[in-house]
């Protein structure tokens, strides 16, 4: 059986061992730390399987510009590597974009694989540009999913907390 609930820093251990083993090639620890670190503005949700945390997501809350409406990026999006395609993302996903709600968040945004976020009613293509310029190849997975709470964004920039102002996360 897996439980989800919310993150804490006291998981960073467990979150350590889950992203090195579900990102071997990639290095998302200190943006995991820094955000969990940023306190109010990120929800944290981990997924356990008894004492195992098996699954993580991050939203981050942010503003588009100019009008500075309320808007969330999903990510990272970690599950562990032997239980994988078992729902467990998804779950987290679903759960994070329900308590979103207590945000008034009208728009999350993710940079991801659209097979995968589509699933959740992702669109690629968002009017709001992402904070800094993404390789072309990288343009259909930018996405939005407007969840009618408050006013939801359609143009501008995605303006992101400092742990996200870090270039090497939006490009090759």
């Amino acid at each position: 059986m897996t439980e989800l609930r919310l993150g804490t820093l006291q998981d960073l251990p467990g979150l350590e061992n889950l992203y090195r083993a579900a990102f071997p090639e990639e290095d998302l620890l200190p943006l995991v730390r820094s955000l969990l670190q940023e306190g109010d503005g990120v929800l944290s949700l981990v997924a356990l399987q008894g004492d195992r945390l098996v699954g993580h997501v991050l939203y981050t809350r942010c503003s588009v510009e100019p009008d500075g409406h309320v808007a969330a990026l999903l990510g990272p999006l970690c599950a562990a590597p032997d239980l994988q395609k078992q729902g467990i993302g998804g779950r987290l996903v679903r759960e994070g974009l329900t308590r979103l709600s207590d945000w008034q968040v009208g728009k999350v945004l993710v940079l991801g694989d659209p097979n995968y976020y589509g699933r959740f009613g992702f669109q690629p293509g968002s009017r709001i540009a992402p904070p800094y310029a993404l390789p072309t190849e990288w343009a259909e997975a930018w996405q939005s999913l407007d969840l009618g709470a408050g006013t939801a964004p359609n143009t501008g920039t995605l303006m992101v907390p400092a742990p996200w102002r870090n270039r090497s996360l939006w490009s090759e």
